[in-house]
């Protein structure tokens, strides 16, 4: 009897049905076109990937579009199929623990957002235009991938659209070349990604870039210029506090998206965000999202979960980042901001673990604010020089690559002494909020 080409079982339970464990991508080529006015998307991606054991079979994530040639080192597997949004592959000769290979896959469809136990999550229409926003589950929804958060690789990334439109994308612009009506945009993304981080905006947009060491780029609708700068224009303050207090910006630019349509919550991705025009003031509210979207390229892009029960690792540093925005822009000091939140969570169900919240708490607000008072005890206990050394030794020795709590937990006792182990307990593990630390 033949072996089933059943699915196996997910990497990761809070994002099931996602992600396999034999196999690392190293780089995806992804060439795209894409028609904004019919929602067509037709693509080709080609994964170079290594096995990280024997492979007589391998998966990869892909959701609604439809696979029209697969080719594993060039020649057709043995068999495919596209089960439950999972493309099980069966190649003609096993491939050894460590041998690389390369997938290519031709696809298309009207793409949509990917279904998850946390909501949609992926590519999704504009009103003129597109965003694709993946975390945690949406990547599948423009590309086949190996959708886990461990899984980092670089990219290329070729897209054609007609040339009324821009696109932007992680990495770095390399080519613009425009062809019969339509325009092929390349972007390259060196540094290693998650799928979840990998991203394509197209809009009709315009854009500004200021004279800083690191460039900020601040993409807008056409037209929108003058107020959209102005509201977004305290980010290279933002990114000169960061980097004196996390270490060096990890990626050569930073981008921020503003669509033309307005947005519920902004968006992540590696070396950009994007944000709806509502998000376009001066109100504190908006301001500190601005703060939390950059921080979030040293906490999330740079040092990725390897699983999302650590999500805290991203969302509680980036949510402390903007009390220290606050304290540096004129506004409460962290210790206030602490203090208020603090105050605000002990009046709300005591029901969420840090440290492991379960996939139905993982964003959470109460995981925000409890992961940056975490870090604000944190800082109490062992005074601000240890603290912020410790946060810039965290995103120079796991730059660019993959953490968990453990790894932060085992950090700051070398740093900072193995007493604050007894800290990291309480506020990981205990349901009730702990008390902060006398200053």
């Amino acid at each position: 009897m033949k072996p089933s080409l059943a699915a196996t079982t997910s990497s990761d339970p809070y994002v099931p049905g996602h992600g396999d464990l034999s196999f690392d991508v190293d780089h995806y080529l992804l060439e795209l076109e894409y028609n904004v006015e019919s929602n067509r998307l037709a693509g080709r991606a080609t994964l170079t990937a290594t096995a990280r054991q024997d492979l007589d079979r391998f998966e990869l994530d892909l959701y609604h579009l439809r696979v029209s040639k697969v080719t594993v080192d060039g020649a057709a597997p043995a068999k495919h199929a596209h089960q439950k949004n999972r493309l099980i592959i069966r190649p003609r000769s096993p491939i050894a623990t460590g041998d690389s290979f390369t997938v290519s896959v031709a696809y298309a469809g009207s793409p949509r957002p990917m279904p998850g136990p946390d909501g949609d999550a992926g590519w999704e229409e504009l009103a003129d235009g597109v965003i694709v926003a993946s975390q945690p589950h949406g990547a599948p929804s423009w590309f086949p991938c190996n959708d886990r958060p461990s899984d980092k690789a670089t990219y290329e990334i070729e897209t054609t659209t007609p040339s009324s439109y821009v696109v932007v994308a992680n990495g770095v612009l390399e080519s613009r070349r425009r062809r019969a009506g339509s325009t092929v945009w390349r972007h390259v993304e060196t540094s290693p990604m998650a799928t979840y981080l990998a991203t394509i905006q197209i809009g009709r947009y315009e854009q500004a870039e200021t004279d800083t060491a690191i460039p900020i780029r601040t993409v807008y609708p056409a037209g929108a210029g003058e107020v959209t700068i102005e509201m977004f224009a305290r980010q290279a303050e933002m990114m000169a506090l960061f980097v004196r207090r996390f270490g060096p910006y990890p990626f050569e630019a930073y981008t921020a998206v503003i669509t033309e349509d307005e947005l519920e919550i902004p968006l992540e991705a590696q070396g950009l965000s994007v944000f709806g025009s509502n998000f376009a003031t001066s109100a504190w509210e908006h301001q500190r999202l601005i703060a939390h979207e950059l921080a979030h390229q040293w906490f999330g892009n740079s040092l990725t979960l390897g699983h999302w029960r650590d999500i805290w690792l991203h969302e509680g540093f980036a949510c402390y980042a903007e009390w220290l925005w606050s304290e540096e822009s004129g506004g409460p000091t962290a210790h206030d901001q602490a203090d208020r939140h603090w105050h605000l969570l002990e009046e709300l169900p005591q029901d969420l673990v840090l440290g492991d919240p379960g996939p139905d708490l993982m964003f959470d607000d109460r995981l925000y604010k409890r992961g940056a008072l975490l870090l604000h005890a944190l800082r109490r206990t062992v005074g601000d020089d240890a603290f912020f050394q410790l946060l810039q030794a965290w995103t120079t020795r796991y730059a660019k690559g993959t953490v968990t709590t453990e790894q932060f937990v085992a950090l700051a006792a070398e740093r900072c002494g193995a007493s604050v182990g007894e800290l990291f307990d309480r506020w990981l593990r205990d349901v009730r909020l702990p008390e902060l630390p006398a200053s």
